[in-house]
């Protein structure tokens, strides 16, 4: 049981009852998953910004958090996304210097598509990974990235994302079939 639940409740349920009572503890539950996803995005420069500023607008609003959905995760994860929407144009910038690096290691953070990569070779892919991920629309990236890199359910992504899930379902399908298409092979990106 994590220290600061409260009886009778249980992993990430737990989120409802911290984020009247006790944001820290969310705060110290989330932060490194965001931060990670944050610098998948845009990089380790922006990463810690962006995520302070998701807590801090999440403290903001934390009146407005539904308690029925239990897990805050998705909640963050979208006040994130949204984040990260407004730094697309650095994010893009990222992408085409990964695309040019090719295989080459460019210091970055350590990421979920470097795994993806790594099991196909990331010498040979990187560059069109980051060049297919650049050509993305932001819509379809971000169900894509949320799901790949934060370890969301098609279900959390759209939570995150405020859409219908069938809209996430077909975002993450599109996406899918394009990187499938860039790379030249059949990949599978996390179901």
């Amino acid at each position: 049981m994590h220290p600061v639940e409260q009886p009778g409740t249980t992993g990430l349920d737990a989120d409802a009852h911290l984020i009247e009572r006790d944001f820290t503890a969310i705060f110290d539950r989330h932060y490194r998953a965001i931060y990670a996803y944050v610098a998948r995005r845009l990089g380790p420069d922006l990463a810690e910004d962006v995520a302070s500023e998701t807590f801090l607008i999440a403290f903001d609003r934390r009146h407005t958090f539904d308690p029925a959905r239990g897990d805050a995760r998705p909640w963050l994860f979208g006040i994130a996304s949204n984040l990260v929407a407004r730094h697309v144009r650095a994010e893009l910038r990222r992408y085409r210097a990964l695309a040019r690096a090719g295989g080459q290691d460019t210091g970055e953070a350590d990421s979920h598509a470097d795994a993806v990569a790594g099991r196909l070779d990331a010498a040979a892919v990187r560059g069109r990974l980051a060049e297919a991920l650049r050509r993305l629309p932001e819509p379809v990236r971000a169900v894509l990235l949320l799901v790949a890199w934060a370890g969301l359910t098609q279900h959390e992504a759209a939570e995150a994302l405020g859409i219908p899930a069938g809209t996430a379902r077909s975002r993450l399908h599109r996406a899918r079939q394009d990187m499938r298409q860039a790379l030249g092979a059949q990949i599978e990106v996390d179901e």
